[in-house]
């Protein structure tokens, strides 16, 4: 339950993590300094049922970051979950989400933010998505990131370079309208724009992995990739958005 004396927040930001303990503070330092000098914000990190000592990193953070809310999975129940968890209990009307590894900058949601309100912007703008064009991963993620996303965006026409980073802005409300599956992270600009919202990719930094190790794989990266996409595919061909007018008295 959130407080009523609680400040009026316009931006949370989400981090789901399993397993990142040696990622949460610095990361959470970062965080901290790239919005310090701008509107309220508070941060969410979810803890996806970790078995190392990020929950405990994560209780002591409580106490030296006023801003920080930490929420807990009692089992692991995968990214999409855990995002849904943060964006569920947040106050914010948006919210930035990044991966808590580290590989994300935290130095460029200003830079999505700017995207967000610039005059140009398309009109019911829902989502501001970064896109990683220089990848800082091993060679195979880099060829199978490609791949999968020419796929998907030939499939989807979602129009998006880069549908996998973890560095986004999306409307809370809009968020909260999507259809909810495992692996949903992965596809949220071509499911914003089936619910009729408008969406832009910004380009953002990349940084190499430097601790702990990595939750995905090939398999769960190519294989599983290719059934959600099927079924994206399906939702899109079976949403009808009617367009309503009521009569005058």
């Amino acid at each position: 339950m959130i407080p009523r004396e609680s400040p009026v927040v316009q931006l949370s930001v989400v981090v789901p993590v399993r397993n990142e303990e040696d990622n949460i503070l610095p990361l959470l330092a970062e965080i901290h300094a790239a919005l310090e000098s701008r509107a309220e914000f508070e941060v969410l990190y979810v803890d996806d049922g970790s078995d190392d000592a990020s929950l405990g990193v994560l209780r002591e953070a409580l106490a030296r970051y006023p801003r920080l809310r930490v929420l807990s999975h009692a089992e692991r129940c995968g990214q999409s979950a855990a995002l849904l968890t943060g964006v569920r209990a947040a106050r914010g009307a948006w919210i930035a989400t990044l991966d808590g590894d580290g590989q994300n900058d935290p130095g460029d949601l200003p830079k999505l933010l700017a995207a967000r309100d610039a005059a140009a912007r398309p009109p019911n703008l829902q989502l501001v998505g970064g896109w990683r064009r220089s990848r800082r991963d091993s060679r195979l993620k880099r060829l199978s990131s490609r791949i999968a996303n020419a796929v998907r965006s030939r499939l989807l026409g979602d129009a998006t370079p880069d549908t996998g980073c973890g560095l986004k802005l999306v409307a809370r409300a809009a968020y909260l309208e999507l259809p909810f599956f495992d692996h949903m992270h992965r596809f949220l600009p071509a499911l914003v724009q089936r619910n009729g919202g408008a969406t832009l990719s910004v380009e953002v930094s990349h940084r190499p992995r430097t601790r702990g190790r990595s939750n995905y794989g090939l398999h769960n990266r190519l294989w599983i990739g290719i059934v959600d996409l099927a079924g994206v595919l399906w939702l899109q061909r079976r949403m009808k958005r009617p367009q309503v007018s009521e009569l005058p008295r």
